[in-house]
């Protein structure tokens, strides 16, 4: 079990690191939350793929993948929702 807790919070912090170089613009928002990032991107990366594919695939490279991309869609949102990385008004 723990090392299982351990293997999410490495697999979410690479994805939710990839996830935050592949957006552009500076992120501020920490390794905890870097984190549940890739976690959080990783489970939206699956429904997606297991939507669009026959299910869910485990740790293959379509799960790196999906993950990354559910990490940039939710990184994306989270800017919208918070504000965040918006131009001035001139």
């Amino acid at each position: 079990m723990l090392w299982t807790i351990l293997g999410w919070i490495l697999f979410g912090l690479i994805a939710g690191f990839i996830a935050r170089a592949l957006v552009p613009g500076k992120d501020d928002i920490g390794l905890l939350r870097t984190i549940v990032l890739g976690v959080v991107g990783s489970v939206v990366g699956g429904l997606l793929f297991g939507l669009l594919t026959v299910g869910i695939r485990g740790f293959q490279p379509a799960g790196w993948i999906g993950s990354i991309i559910g990490a940039v869609i939710v990184l994306v949102i989270y800017n919208k929702v918070t504000g965040r990385k918006t131009r001035p008004r001139a």
